[in-house]
């Protein structure tokens, strides 16, 4: 099996981008996006509107994204905020955990002091589980926040980091 590459997204990479976000959104199990989201909206979401968006390969297959943005605006922008995606094939072998390590060291290369997670679904355990191994701690619960299409009303939690160069 070929090594992992990370490369900065070019608009081109879009089409390859769009097939591994959209089965993701329309599910509506992870991320607070409407489900019927518009490609368009979901490009402005993923790749026009963060400071970076990266992908991961393997050879010529997709396996993940990650974008990074400031968290807020003026005195909170030293917080950034990042979303991540997996392929479902690359799932269970560490590439979240890889992510997750590559965006907070561009995090500080741009200048952000810490990152924050400002929902994650408290059903989606293997993503907890990653973002606590990497370091991140749950500072807020914000109950029954996520309409999840099968378990109804779920809790969203609030993690967070301080980023150390």
């Amino acid at each position: 099996m070929s090594e992992l590459t990370l490369l900065p997204c070019q608009p081109y990479h879009w089409p390859a981008v769009w097939a591994l976000l959209e089965p993701v959104f329309r599910a509506g199990e992870t991320y607070a996006v409407d489900p019927g989201i518009t490609e368009a909206a979901a490009r402005k979401m993923w790749l026009e509107a963060p400071v970076a968006t990266w992908l991961a390969w393997r050879g010529d297959q997709l396996l993940g994204t990650y974008y990074l943005k400031p968290n807020q605006a003026g005195p909170g922008s030293h917080v950034c905020n990042c979303g991540y995606v997996v392929s479902p094939s690359a799932r269970g072998q560490g590439l979240a955990g890889n992510l997750c390590q590559h965006s907070q060291e561009q995090a500080l290369a741009l200048g952000f002091r810490a990152m924050q997670y400002n929902l994650v679904v408290a059903t989606n355990t293997a993503a907890i589980r990653v973002w606590q191994r990497e370091g991140f701690a749950v500072v807020g619960c914000l109950p029954e926040a996520f309409r999840h299409p099968s378990e109804g009303l779920v809790d969203g939690l609030v993690m967070f980091k301080t980023l150390q160069p």
